[in-house]
């Protein structure tokens, strides 16, 4: 589970790359994992310091830390 977590923290971290910044909905729309996959690794890489997750409305706009 670990090194999927990890995977999939990369994917997140390239959709990021790419498109700047994205929503928790977009990430979970875009990149083809599990909901809860996709949430463990936001919160890697947030304890890690390489994203920043803010609070809008009813969803969450996540951008890299640069």
């Amino acid at each position: 589970m670990i090194t999927e977590i990890g995977i999939t923290a990369g994917d997140i971290w390239h959709y990021l790359d790419q498109h700047g910044e994205g929503t928790l909905r977009q990430l979970v729309k875009n990149i083809e994992k599990p909901k809860d996959t996709i949430l463990m690794s936001l919160g890697w890489l947030a304890r890690e310091g390489h994203v920043i997750l803010n609070l809008e409305g009813a969803d969450y706009r996540i951008t890299l830390r640069r």
